[in-house]
């Protein structure tokens, strides 16, 4: 359940800053990762991607705190100004896909002018926001769809993805469409968006049956291509570690959790995501805002991972 507190809450800690929340986004919550870093809980807060007034943050996976009530308190380190004219929900709604974005394309990877990226399922949040970062950084980019109504969406994107390949009836070779775009050469850097495993435990948002195989990916991938995984059973044989030393490629896994806790430059990389809200490089694929009151049966959609827009609450 969502637990909230809306009585005065005390400044306990020096640096605790008190926030009126304004927008509140929902995010899948990874139970089993918060237990194997042992942070889980009885209760478990949501909606940890908040806006308001003073300013606002992210907050980090061992809060207590729950963004969904009016006042939350948030350590000064994880906030950030919110330009003028960037609204609430738009600011509460791209944080974290902006931060995951950022991890990937800079970190993870070095995304740079020339270079060419494939998103897998560009249509979701996360990858509506990786496309336009990418772009934005002069890099050409290739993106899977899993719908008609996908392939609609990523074609009408602007400036336009170089190659949409739609998947979604099975048949189409994901490698063969992407050697064919880069004349043989292969793509950069890929994110994907998980991969088929040949076990029953295949948790993914998609129909595991329109996820790429590793063989695909490995195919795909350029001499010293980064490829970014969000798979975290991800298993590679030996076969597929000899393909991957032949070709210099490099595999990092998404873990933007752990990642979040450990980097120091958390703040100038939010800075960077509202700037770009606010000068419309970022344009988020979100839901119409949620009241308060339907938070409950929109978190349950979110931790079903059958929302394919993100969820903001709005107060």
């Amino acid at each position: 359940g969502i637990a909230c507190r809306f009585e005065n809450l005390p400044v306990t800690r020096d640096n605790d800053v008190k926030i009126q929340v304004k927008a509140c986004a929902l995010s899948w919550t990874d139970i089993k990762l918060l237990s194997e870093m042992k942070m889980k809980k009885e209760f478990l807060p949501v909606g940890r991607e908040i806006a308001g007034v003073v300013l606002e943050g992210i907050l980090p996976l061992d809060s207590e705190e729950s963004g969904l009530c009016e006042v939350a308190l948030v350590h000064e380190h994880y906030l950030v100004h919110k330009p003028e004219k960037v609204p609430w929900v738009e600011a509460a709604g791209t944080i974290r896909d902006g931060l995951r974005a950022y991890t990937a394309l800079h970190y993870l990877s070095h995304v740079s002018p020339g270079k060419t990226v494939l998103v897998m399922d560009g249509a979701s949040p996360f990858g509506t926001i990786a496309i336009q970062l990418a772009q934005h950084r002069g890099a050409k980019v290739i993106s899977t769809a899993y719908s008609l109504e996908d392939k609609q969406y990523l074609e009408r994107l602007r400036p336009p993805v170089a190659r949409v390949i739609d998947v979604s009836n099975g048949k189409i070779d994901v490698a063969e469409s992407c050697l064919e775009e880069t004349g043989g050469l292969g793509v950069d850097i890929v994110l994907d968006a998980g991969v088929r495993l040949y076990s029953k435990e295949d948790e993914s948002t998609l129909k595991p049956q329109l996820l790429p195989h590793k063989h695909d990916i490995i195919t795909l991938l350029s001499v010293g291509g980064h490829w970014v995984t969000t798979e975290k059973n991800l298993q590679l044989d030996p076969p597929d570690s000899h393909c991957l030393f032949l070709k210099g490629a490099t595999v990092s896994f998404l873990n933007d959790e752990v990642w979040n806790l450990s980097n120091p430059s958390q703040i100038r990389i939010l800075e960077d995501v509202m700037e770009k809200l606010s000068n419309s490089i970022f344009r988020p694929q979100l839901d119409e805002p949620v009241p308060l009151y339907e938070a409950k049966v929109s978190m349950e959609i979110v931790q079903k991972n059958q929302a394919r827009k993100r969820q903001v609450i709005q107060f």
